[in-house]
């Protein structure tokens, strides 16, 4: 059995007939983004010029680019770790699902129709597929002549045989660019001997070649107690484990979709409760990530209210950013939470509502041209005197610009995804002052209420930096608030912790042969 264990990680420049590793996985969730992330960071910290990549991704946590395009959050992540700004070609397609069977199609970084599931992903889906299979090879590609190695992650799992024909995503590419793989599954789950041979077993020849080696990922326990197991599984596959990666307690980095796995601080000096509504079709939600670990708030995620208790007693309500506004709307209705607001209101609390949830707040949300779906106008909450339209050009933006509230200042980053322009009908205080650039001119973003209780804004990213968080926190009634998480240092700590755990527990002396060995997976 090959050694597990590795200090040495020194990586020379790879040859460029091998600049590509393709990391694939047995399941969603067995941990290809963290580990694409951690490998990018040790990479790049031997001074290589590393990019990510993931041909497609399905997901709702979306960054926008520096190109002012859009891309998978986790591939934002993943360009962070390389200390690379995020841009179009990492994540060159993402699908942003709309209901349950349509999603928003965009390409490199702009939107390009909604689709069907079934034009996608169907029997008929091969000309779809082959419209934006060029795209993805031309991105790939391009970064191939830039950077010295790209690091791509497949998605979900190659084994999935009704989503083989035409497959853009983990062998097809694979396949179509000649790139080595290696396999991570999650023991966590348990079976993971059996993820790993099961997943072996479905795939073709060529593609069982082309996998160089494993990794399993969230181990807890004695690693003496599992080595006969991985001595039966290099001996059936005739492929080695590169590493036995430990379960990381409260490694909090930016989910790829769904909402993190964040720690909740236990501390007697919670003064202050956060409840966020959480829709059928919410999306950036990780907005909401630095409050979820603020030692002094208590933060619920609400999903649905009982007949008896529509919402719980709290200081601040946040109605998050939503991909499906009127229908989000309709549910937020639908559940009663109209009403829940308007009395919290009446007791004196406060609410915000981010970039969708802004744009409920408003007396209508009018989408004449269908842009969501069918067409038509639904009634907004009536807090604040504007009306949306939504349009086909979707803002996509990365901004900076000072928070002024309460005769105070506090300077902010962050970024808007949106295809709503709201029109106030009134004179109100607009709240955000978001600087010029070369392409935009500086201008005010965001309303709050007359009363002082209601704030709007399209800038997502609030709560992560301490300076606006604190002075949010400040006008939602949380006194000595000084204590904000800085999001942007606490990545760079995790980062860095993941990248040391899997130097320590990676075998690097695989992982250059996986490299040295990309063009000639076709006969392993």
């Amino acid at each position: 059995m090959n050694k597990l264990v590795s200090m040495n990680t020194s990586i020379v420049k790879p040859a460029a007939s091998a600049s590509c590793l393709m990391v694939q996985g047995t399941s969603s969730d067995a941990g290809k983004t963290t580990l694409v992330a951690g490998l990018c960071r040790i990479f790049a910290r031997q001074g290589l010029q590393v990019a990510p990549f993931k041909p497609q991704n399905m997901a709702l946590n979306s960054a926008v680019t520096i190109e002012g395009g859009e891309i998978g959050r986790a591939q934002a992540l993943q360009a962070a770790a390389c200390y690379q700004p995020p841009r179009n070609d990492f994540n060159p397609l993402l699908l942003k699902p709309q209901s349950d069977t349509q999603a928003q199609v965009v390409v490199q970084g702009q939107v390009l129709s909604s689709v069907a599931a079934s034009e996608f992903f169907g029997p008929n889906s091969l000309k779809a597929k082959a419209q934006v299979f060029d795209a993805i090879l031309s991105s790939y590609h391009g970064l191939k002549q830039e950077f010295d190695l790209v690091l791509v992650e497949g998605a979900g799992s190659p084994a999935e045989i009704n989503l083989r024909a035409g497959d853009m995503a983990n062998m097809g590419f694979a396949e179509a660019v000649d790139c080595p793989v290696i396999l991570v599954a999650d023991i966590d789950k348990g079976g993971v001997f059996a993820q790993i041979v099961g997943t072996l077993m479905l795939l073709s020849p060529s593609e069982q070649a082309r996998v160089k080696g494993f990794v399993i990922n969230r181990f807890r326990g004695d690693i003496s107690l599992l080595e006969p197991g991985l001595k039966m599984l290099e001996e059936r596959t005739g492929k080695p484990v590169i590493g036995v990666i430990p379960y990381l307690d409260n490694l909090q980095l930016d989910a790829e979709d769904g909402f993190a796995n964040l720690p909740m601080p236990s501390s007697s000096e919670t003064s202050i409760h956060v409840v966020v509504l959480v829709t059928p079709r919410i999306s950036n939600h990780t907005d909401i990530d630095a409050l979820r670990q603020h030692p002094r708030v208590k933060l619920t995620l609400v999903h649905a209210s009982s007949e008896l208790a529509p919402l719980p007693a709290a200081d601040l309500i946040i109605i998050p950013g939503s991909k499906q506004v009127r229908d989000d709307l309709a549910y937020l209705y639908q559940q009663g939470w109209d009403v829940a607001i308007k009395r919290h209101l009446r007791y004196g609390g406060k609410v915000i509502g981010i970039c969708g949830g802004y744009q409920m707040l408003g007396l209508e949300i009018d989408d004449s041209q269908g842009i969501e779906g069918e067409a038509g106008v639904s009634e907004g909450l009536g807090l604040l005197p504007m009306i949306t339209e939504l349009q086909a050009h979707k803002q996509l933006l990365n901004v900076t610009g000072t928070l002024q509230l309460n005769g105070q200042a506090a300077k902010l980053k962050g970024y808007e995804i949106h295809c709503g322009v709201s029109h106030l009908l009134r004179a109100n205080s607009q709240i955000v002052s978001l600087d010029g650039d070369h392409t935009n001119a500086a201008r005010q973003d965001g309303v709050l209420s007359d009363d002082n209780q209601i704030l709007g804004t399209y800038v997502h990213g609030l709560f992560d930096h301490p300076e606006a968080a604190n002075l949010l926190l400040q006008w939602a009634g949380l006194n000595h608030s000084q204590q904000a998480i800085d999001m942007e240092a606490l990545r760079e700590d995790n980062l860095n912790r993941l990248a040391d755990t899997l130097a320590q527990h990676l075998d690097f002396s695989l992982l250059q042969l996986s490299l040295d060995t990309g063009n000639q997976s076709h006969y392993g």
